[in-house]
């Protein structure tokens, strides 16, 4: 999985943690209310395509339950009011859809993102229950795709006992992010609320360290599967591209929500580790994908998270597909 690095970076702040992002009892968890375009929850049928050569499933983890004050937390007041207003945020908590992406090869079937699994939250971890409705088994995931090693992305390589989840995948993760997590002073570079999140990396990546491939932007994961460097909300971040028709991008958490990341892609969000870049990473992005007519699936996008990206009012717009 080596190849010429060809991609250019289109991508400080604070990863969310299991704190910042739970609030109260399952009973109190508030339902999200978006405008009549998206659905209030992720649904849990998978949600099939064609891609090329490519048959695209998007599955379903659940959603995550996140303080509305993580959203563009410096941002002008009145701006983000009125942002959060549109968007029917206006409450202490909303719900992050997570989509998870597998896609069939002619010799793999690949998982981008293998979700929160057990031990991060009551409203993720459905990964697995949704894959076995779409008739996909765990055993037959040949490969895992890692785009960063964020809890809700990276815990459910391992279940509630610390056991490998998709026993028969290799794990294909960005050199950088592995670094980072791995890092002697990994800690001493967060504050201790975020401390969760490099023990639960560590902890994963220990127990799939002899299967871990280690990628950079440029290289191809399968043919037609190339990964695209999208650093800044995380260390290491990668998106996916996908070869066929206009293209498609796997975006991961380079764009994160389906209004501000779109209509304020300048503004620092809580959940990024390095606003700047993660600012840069977006602007890229979004140009890119505007101007090229590239189909994006984003992982914290409504579900199924897949639409187009148009401009709009000097910013842009997500346009579900």
């Amino acid at each position: 999985m080596t190849g010429p690095n060809t991609s250019h970076r289109i991508g400080s702040g604070k990863p969310w943690n299991r704190r910042d992002v739970l609030i109260g009892s399952v009973a109190g968890f508030g339902a999200l209310a978006l405008d009549a375009h998206f659905p209030a929850l992720a649904a849990t049928a998978p949600h099939r395509f064609k891609h090329g050569a490519f048959e695209i499933m998007v599955v379903s983890d659940g959603h995550m339950v996140v303080r509305t004050s993580l959203l563009a937390p410096g941002a002008p007041n009145e701006e983000r009011a009125a942002m959060l207003r549109t968007a029917g945020q206006t409450g202490e908590q909303y719900n992050s859809p997570t989509n998870a992406t597998l896609i069939r090869t002619p010799n793999d079937l690949i998982l981008i993102d293998a979700g929160a699994g057990p031990n991060f939250m009551p409203t993720t971890g459905k990964l697995i229950e949704n894959l076995e409705a779409g008739g996909i088994k765990k055993e037959q995931i040949t490969k895992i795709v890692l785009t960063h090693a964020h809890a809700d992305h990276l815990w459910g390589v391992i279940d509630n006992l610390d056991d490998i989840q998709f026993p028969n995948a290799s794990y294909v993760i960005p050199a950088a992010e592995w670094d980072f997590w791995t890092s002697d002073d990994a800690l001493k570079k967060l504050p201790e609320e975020r401390h969760s999140f490099v023990t639960g990396a560590k902890r994963c990546f220990a127990r799939i360290k002899d299967k871990v491939i280690r990628v950079k932007g440029g290289d191809d994961i399968a043919p037609g599967l190339r990964v695209l460097d999208t650093s800044g909300h995380s260390p290491g971040h990668i998106s996916i591209e996908v070869a066929g028709g206009d293209g498609l991008i796997v975006g991961g958490d380079a764009i994160t929500h389906y209004l501000l990341s779109f209509r304020y892609p300048g503004w620092p969000s809580q959940g990024d580790q390095d606003n700047d870049l993660a600012a840069i990473t977006r602007k890229r992005l979004l140009d890119r994908l505007a101007a090229d007519k590239t189909r994006l699936i984003g992982f914290h996008l409504p579900f199924p998270g897949v639409g187009v990206v148009e401009r709009k009012d000097g910013a842009y717009r997500f346009v579900t597909a």
